[in-house]
């Protein structure tokens, strides 16, 4: 499909371009994940003032998974408990951590009027798939088991990421609803990725390879899957999950000129196909991490203030 990126956004590419920045594909995860951190500083908006930003250390059956608890200065409360949102970050599953989506975190919290608890799950390829799905699943437990003394709302918890963290979201959400997790009250999916087998069409259109490309977008998932079969594994693939009835109310947003375009709005379709409620939001204009950008890209503040307005709208 043809795609015009909006004037904000062909800028920021063409400086990512003049940057000389080397493609992830062509370094190591470890070179990769400093690139992704140093970025941040260039394209994260001011963040929002909170009550209070505390580290927790979350006991799983590997060791401990660290996590950051966000409290904003406006917290809805009921009975003395909120609602909370458990935000895993984006990165392919191979880069990014609690500091990469800081900001995203603070503005969530803010917007929402929420607590946001952030998960460092562990990352590939030191440690390959299932791990960060155990993760996710297992931070997910730690908090609605700790939900009374953490002050949340345990009957208001939802999951979200972005990316590969929007992954993560929907095969917690899957694995929730089929007994293996605390009920979900709503998930948040940003430009998720659903199902690594990778062959809808927009992988393969030119006017989507803008910063996230199809290469790099299989170099994640090489670095991910200890075998392309597990790509058929709807852990890996959530599109590929049995039945999507019975999941909670979703918020999909996807990007235009994105590789994983086509495959989020397959997946809010087919969810809306199941009766599940599905908000979603397209910016046409836009590539894929644009979200985190709010210095630089308007359209992310925007959107951070629409999933506000359907966090509150929702519990």
């Amino acid at each position: 499909m043809p795609i015009t990126l909006d004037p904000d956004a062909a800028a920021v590419f063409k400086a990512f371009q003049e940057a000389g920045r080397p493609p992830y594909e062509t370094v190591t995860p470890a070179e990769a994940r400093e690139l992704y951190l140093k970025g941040r500083f260039v394209t994260n908006p001011e963040p929002p003032e909170l009550e209070s930003v505390k580290p927790v250390s979350i006991s799983a059956p590997h060791g401990a998974i660290p996590a950051r608890i966000y409290t904003p200065k406006i917290l809805r409360k009921a009975n003395g408990l909120a609602p909370c949102l458990v935000f895993f970050h984006g990165g392919g599953w191979v880069i990014g951590d609690l500091d990469s989506h800081d900001v995203v975190c603070r503005k969530l919290a803010h917007e929402g009027e929420l607590m946001v608890i952030s998960v460092d799950y562990r990352l590939a390829p030191e440690h390959k798939f299932p791990a960060a799905v155990d993760d996710a699943i297992s931070a997910t437990k730690w908090v609605a088991g700790n939900a009374g003394r953490l002050g949340i709302d345990r009957s208001r918890l939802l999951v979200g990421g972005d990316s590969a963290g929007g992954n993560l979201a929907a095969v917690v959400s899957i694995a929730a609803r089929d007994g293996n997790g605390p009920a979900i009250a709503g998930q948040l999916l940003i430009y998720p990725a659903t199902d690594l087998a990778m062959t809808h069409p927009s992988h393969s259109e030119p006017e989507t390879s803008i910063l996230l490309t199809h290469s790099v977008m299989r170099w994640f998932r090489d670095h991910y899957l200890a075998d392309i079969a597990d790509a058929g594994d709807w852990r890996a693939s959530p599109a590929r999950a049995r039945t999507f009835a019975g999941l909670p109310p979703t918020y999909v947003l996807t990007a235009g000129a994105d590789p994983l375009r086509d495959e989020g709005d397959e997946y809010a379709s087919r969810l809306k196909e199941a009766g599940v409620p599905v908000t979603y939001r397209t910016f046409p204009g836009q590539f894929h991490g644009f979200f985190t950008m709010g210095k630089l890209l308007q359209q992310a503040n925007i959107a951070a203030g629409e999933i506000g307005v359907w966090l509150k709208a929702l519990n």
